[in-house]
């Protein structure tokens, strides 16, 4: 019976980034300075402010494959409850210190890594997502798509087709995350535009994005993943600059008469200092407030959140708590 209801609670909340009873786990980054700070950095949480770091604030995940660095991460539980998922960009800027080749003549690959328990890891596999003359294949995530029973996996190309004008947000659709389909464009906007983030609350989806030409994060709203899409229009960030690399999530549940807490990390790419929390108690309305009362062990960078159990949040501890 436990795990049957174990399994209904991973069910419901898989997609939509509920807080957990249990604690966060982060996964993140540290910037170009080495080789090794290129690669996956597991944090923990236990109220999702204030954070240690994995393993002794050394890599977990190390990728050896393509660019031999991993950027960007995004950790997805399945919808099923009994994998994880770990996505991240193939690039290295320190090994190759060249920002324009990234842009124009980058991987069209994603690092991917798996494990049953967050804990065991796969070794990485390199998978070709992206479209032929794609330049890169930036900041991956995913999503579970209850309307077609699999996932909407997306990232940020350019693509030679139009001289490398401007970024897009493309896709693919996977059952496995070995197997994908055709690749094809999802956001279209007359500006560039990176780093989207899509959350579920309810029958809304919530979707981020940073906005490459003018610097600023979006937020749109629609009930269905595919369609509909629409700028909220209070958002209360619109104007705000300098930041990238959005991930949000719940970090408090609603109990009596108070609303659910959000939290909208934004990585101050620009001053590099790394991730700001925002709070929000009614995600329709789009006001979200700074916060000062958050503790990274170091500056995380574009990464994301994943709510865990108590007994996965233990067993993390137990791991990775001592170098």
């Amino acid at each position: 019976m436990k795990q049957l209801i174990f399994s209904i609670l991973i069910l419901a909340g898989a997609c939509s980034l509920r807080a957990a009873e249990g604690g966060f786990l982060f996964v993140t980054f540290k910037g170009e300075q080495t080789p090794m700070t290129e690669q996956i950095y597991f944090g923990l949480s236990n109220d999702g402010q204030r954070w240690e770091a994995l393993k002794g604030g050394e890599p977990v995940l190390v990728s050896n494959l393509g660019e031999k660095g991993a950027r960007d991460p995004y950790l997805l539980r399945s919808n099923d409850g009994h994998k994880f998922y770990v996505l991240a960009t193939d690039l290295s800027i320190n090994r190759n210190h060249d920002w324009g080749r990234a842009v124009h003549a980058g991987s069209k690959s994603l690092i991917i890594w798996e494990s049953n328990d967050l804990i065991h890891w796969s070794t990485p596999r390199l998978v070709k997502v992206a479209a032929d003359d794609a330049g890169c294949t930036w900041a991956p995530e995913a999503i579970y798509d209850e309307a077609t029973h699999d996932y909407l996996v997306y990232w940020a190309s350019t693509n030679k087709r139009d001289n490398y004008a401007r970024q897009r947000i493309w896709a693919s659709r996977t059952r496995d995350f070995r197997t994908f389909s055709s690749p094809f464009i999802y956001i279209e906007k007359s500006q560039s535009v990176i780093d989207t983030d899509i959350i579920r609350d309810g029958n809304l989806y919530y979707r981020f994005s940073k906005d490459e030409t003018y610097k600023a994060i979006t937020m749109e709203v629609s009930d269905k993943l595919m369609e509909g899409w629409k700028e909220v229009p209070d958002f209360s960030l619109a104007r705000l600059t300098g930041y990238e690399g959005p991930a949000c999530f719940q970090l408090k549940q609603a109990a009596a008469d108070n609303p659910a807490t959000w939290c909208l990390l934004l990585d101050q790419y620009s001053r590099g200092t790394g991730y700001h929390p925002f709070l929000c108690t009614d995600l329709a309305g789009g006001q979200f407030t700074q916060t000062s009362d958050f503790a990274f062990p170091f500056l995380f960078r574009h990464g994301s959140v994943l709510p865990v159990t108590a007994a996965e949040y233990s067993a993390l501890k137990a791991a990775y708590g001592k170098k």
